[in-house]
């Protein structure tokens, strides 16, 4: 039986993820940083569910939480890293206090439990480790450059953990979902005190007053939810794992708009090479 690891499970994409993997017949370690959001998740599932209270910025906590799902079902199979939240500024805006916060839960939370659990991972010889990201470290919006940057460095070492761990047979992929109906865009945003005048037409188009996203976004978490169990019993999990129709347009538009930009520019970045002896 496979055991999983997630983060965040209060609400949104953790919470369905836990309650499908649980449904499906799996373990799962169930982790919020208040375990009564998360209480009744474990009480209809005594058997293979374990609830434990988990704040990714501390680092005893995460090591603790690592042990007893260990001991609790002899391992850990797959790792979720979904706990994360939302920060808007632009970019002038940003509290370094507050930054330095979204850092400390989005990359190096993530980080932390990676390094808790790939040495029974790689003890074992398997493990699949999926790291939640965002379509934001692609499309890169207005009024998103700080919680961007987080997913983007969640990405970047994604990319080179993937390389690090395949030949030890543990797969690493990075989940970019697009707007699903949770609660990211509702409590779980938060944003810059104090906006600038300047900025009202970029990011402060995107700050909680003036956007009416959240409540109708697109995607279901319980699909999303389907579609992650999908990639790790694949046993070929992929590198990157778009989730809803607006991630795969809004992606593939970047792609296409970056390749076009670099074959324009071809000349001059080939130009920058030592004239051949």
């Amino acid at each position: 039986m496979t055991t999983w690891l997630i983060t965040g499970c209060s609400t949104g994409l953790g919470r369905a993820l836990a309650e499908a993997v649980l449904a499906s017949g799996d373990n799962a370690v169930v982790t919020a940083r208040d375990t009564a959001n998360v209480e009744d998740i474990a009480k209809a599932y005594p058997s293979s569910a374990l609830a434990l209270a988990l704040d990714v910025t501390d680092p005893a906590r995460v090591r603790d939480v690592v042990a007893a799902a260990e001991a609790r079902f002899d391992g850990i199979d797959v790792l979720v890293n979904n706990a994360g939240y939302g920060y808007r500024a632009a970019v002038e805006e940003g509290e370094d206090a507050e930054v330095q916060r979204l850092f400390a839960t989005n990359f190096f939370g993530a980080v932390a439990m990676i390094k808790a659990v790939l040495p029974g991972m790689r003890a074992r010889r398997s493990g699949s480790i999926l790291n939640i990201s965002s379509i934001g470290a692609r499309i890169s919006p207005a009024g998103s450059g700080y919680y961007s940057a987080s997913k983007a460095a969640l990405e970047g070492m994604s990319g080179s953990l993937r390389k690090e761990l395949q030949p030890l047979g543990i797969t690493v992929t990075s989940v970019e979902p697009g707007a699903f109906r949770t609660d990211f865009a509702g409590r779980s945003l938060t944003q810059a005190a104090t906006p600038i005048a300047d900025y009202a037409d970029t990011a402060g188009q995107r700050r909680k007053e003036n956007d009416t996203a959240h409540g109708n976004q697109p995607g279901d978490p319980a699909k999303a939810a389907q579609a992650l169990i999908t990639a790790v019993r694949s046993g070929k999990a992929p590198e990157l794992l778009m989730l809803g129709t607006d991630a795969v347009t809004a992606i593939t538009s970047v792609l296409d708009a970056q390749r076009a930009e670099v074959e324009a520019w071809r000349p001059v970045s080939v130009g920058t090479d030592l004239a051949a002896p």
